[in-house]
């Protein structure tokens, strides 16, 4: 069990609320309640949840609505959908907009406690990259995988995340409108040393130099734009799958 795992529970019924807080507080997590969206968004702004537990029928704004504006406040937030009104057209509708499983009312508790610890297990990984697009679509990629996905735009916005998570994978662009690539690598390095790291570039010819000083540095591989997928997601699993701390040893360079 995580301990120090944060939880967010959003449900207009105050019982609810008050009987998940009570169980999953009993269980060492630090849980927040909101009962309608706005005062949820409000709780999200001053932090970010590792879980959120989203009724879905909701006065005002929906759980599917609420979810696409938190996930805009913090992509690594797994999002689970508790709703009395289950159906198949209510899970797909709930997986297109990001979220990662669908429960019917009343609440299954072994299944929901399992599902939390389930998505607490699943390795974090940060995006650096300042292409909306790009993040937007190797966050579906990889949430389709199992993978809980922060993103970053800047330098500055990765510091932050990288203060208060402790990421498996970070993925760094090395060419940033804002900041620095090897930066934010001697960032990862300062913050979170277990981190494995992978260099992204689509300037392959620019960049090589700074390049070859970050795998130089520790770096464990670099991955060109545009993605060869399967190779990038084999990099991934591998170096989830590694607990050995990054070497001069083995690098892999995944080329288009």
């Amino acid at each position: 069990m995580t301990a120090s795992a944060s939880i967010l529970v959003v449900d207009d019924e105050v019982d609810t609320c008050r009987n998940l807080s009570d169980i999953l507080t009993d269980l060492g997590y630090h849980v927040d309640t909101a009962h309608d969206g706005p005062a949820a968004l409000e709780l999200a702004r001053k932090k970010c949840y590792d879980v959120a537990l989203l009724d879905l029928k909701m006065p005002g704004m929906d759980g599917l609505t609420l979810y696409r504006q938190l996930r805009q406040l913090c992509a690594e937030t797994v999002a689970i959908v508790v709703t009395a009104y289950a159906s198949k057209a209510t899970a797909e509708e709930a997986l297109v907009a990001g979220a990662w499983q669908v429960l019917p009312k009343p609440v299954d508790f072994p299944r929901l406690l399992a599902l939390v610890e389930e998505a607490l297990g699943q390795p974090l990984i940060l995006i650096v990259d300042d292409d909306p697009d790009l993040c937007c679509n190797l966050w579906d990629l990889l949430r389709d995988r199992a993978y809980r996905v922060a993103v970053a735009y800047d330098e500055a916005e990765a510091a932050r995340l990288l203060q208060n998570h402790a990421f498996r994978i970070v993925l760094i662009d090395m060419k940033l409108p804002r900041g620095d690539g090897r930066g934010v690598f001697q960032r990862v390095r300062q913050t979170n040393p277990q981190a494995r790291t992978v260099v992204i570039t689509g300037h392959r010819l620019e960049m090589d130099p700074v390049i070859q000083q970050v795998l130089a540095e520790g770096a464990d591989a670099v991955c060109y734009k545009p993605f060869d997928v399967p190779a990038l997601l084999s990099t991934l699993q591998r170096l989830t799958a590694e607990h050995a701390p990054p070497s001069q040893e083995g690098k892999n360079a995944v080329r288009d």
